[in-house]
């Protein structure tokens, strides 16, 4: 057995955390989430779950957790040893379970070798063009549906159309299959929710048939019509792997495409969303980076603080073990809470506070051997997005709050009605 942590302050209150996670449910708990993960760390940095389990609340805690490989991620094999199978064995569930931030090593750091750094320097470079350009044109229609209506939606005008047109560029995925990306994407994820409901798995199962259905296709097309591209590169290299079992190469390019496809879809568009959310309901903040556009990364970074676009990761441990003096069995699940860790005022004093010249740090794209792959595609986006739009929109502002899917793990802002 392994120690970690002297932490104090446990609750052992599993109906006051139950009541806090009916109130995050909620329309205003969804709107504001901040009081709710506030008094979820209060009770302390590990705190019982309602139906077993832990969730990890403090900055350093759930820091150490992501990085340590005490604590694997809950892949196929953990999900199999599960008395739940209605949740574990669901189609959607399992089909996510053999996709990169599902695997634990040795597994996972075949695939991730395999894909070395996808998006260097090099990568972003070349990149960068195409998302200028992409940006370009979708301000343009923002800027002719304001002169039309008065008033536009960021989510469907831009927020959502950036990240798809990104990936489907990089993949040479056709454009005319954006839109449907996009919408089993938005269906598929009820499967990695906290607690899906019956139904929610359903649909997801219905957009997983729908997406293993459109990717196999697209890699049997590129596989007859190879190009420059980073999924002819993918077939290349995993066929050398497997020369005598194309089947067995088909799967594993399955997988990466499938999964980098969809990671970078609905938490891009969220950071895109909540900034413009964010910096232009204060006029103030978006006049301060007009005048100091050298510090646009520091208001994006302060953005994945303040909300992230994934609001808590899952780990199992990975044999017994003592968390903040909490003794755990091998396999016990625990929950780290990206948005209250990222609140710990230990770590960022005044955290509810948006504080564009913060220095506090945050844990939004993980940390350790799952650390998010496409962290420097998506700040690229973001600051592309946010350069121009600063630029062409000076009044740009809310017309009505943000709507919010009812979700507990990713966060997904369903509309924000902007004016000028």
């Amino acid at each position: 057995m392994t120690a970690v942590g002297d932490i104090s302050g446990t609750t052992t209150d599993r109906r006051a955390v139950i009541s806090l996670l009916r109130r995050l449910r909620s329309p205003q708990g969804q709107a504001d989430p901040l009081p709710v993960w506030a008094e979820l760390r209060a009770l302390g940095d590990v705190v019982p779950a309602p139906w077993g389990g832990y969730f990890v609340t403090g900055f350093d805690l759930c820091n150490h957790v992501l990085r340590s490989r005490d604590w694997l991620v809950p892949d196929l094999a953990w999900q199999e040893r599960q008395p739940d199978p209605e949740r574990w064995q669901a189609p959607a569930t399992r089909e996510m379970s053999r996709k990169l931030s599902r695997l634990n090593p040795p597994v996972h750091t075949c695939q991730r070798r395999s894909l070395g750094n996808p998006f260097d320097r090099r990568t972003l470079e070349e990149l960068r063009p195409h998302i200028t350009a992409h940006v370009t044109a979708l301000l343009d229609d923002l800027e002719a549906r304001l002169r039309a209506d008065g008033r536009a939606d960021f989510v469907t005008t831009v927020g959502d159309r950036l990240p798809i047109h990104t990936i489907g560029h990089w993949l040479a995925i056709p454009e005319h299959h954006y839109d449907h990306i996009v919408d089993f994407t938005h269906r598929q994820v009820h499967a990695q929710e906290l607690l899906p409901t019956r139904s929610e798995l359903e649909i997801s199962a219905g957009a997983t048939l729908e997406m293993r259905e459109f990717f196999t296709r697209l890699i049997a097309d590129r596989r007859r019509n190879p190009g420059n591209d980073v999924l002819t590169g993918w077939i290349h290299h995993w066929d050398a792997q497997y020369p005598d079992d194309r089947r067995a190469a088909d799967e594993v390019i399955y997988d990466l495409t499938m999964f980098l496809t969809i990671a970078s879809l609905e938490t891009t568009a969220t950071l895109l969303t909540n900034a413009v959310w964010l910096l232009t309901q204060d006029p103030a903040r978006a006049a301060f980076l007009r005048r100091h556009p050298e510090h646009l990364d520091d208001a994006i970074d302060e953005t994945l603080r303040y909300d992230p676009p994934i609001h808590l990761n899952s780990r199992v441990a990975a044999a017994d073990t003592l968390l903040a003096g909490i003794p755990l069995a091998k396999d016990t699940m625990i929950h780290v809470l990206y948005g209250a860790a990222n609140h710990d005022p230990r770590r960022n004093p005044d955290p509810h506070t948006f504080d564009i010249l913060r220095k506090g740090g945050h844990l939004t794209f993980g940390g350790g051997i799952h650390y998010c792959l496409g962290a420097a595609l998506a700040r690229l986006e973001a600051r592309t997005l946010l350069t121009e739009l600063l630029r062409r929109f000076p009044t740009l502002r809310p017309a009505a709050p943000p709507t919010y899917a009812p979700r507990m793990v990713f966060r997904r802002i369903t509309s924000l009605d902007v004016t000028t």
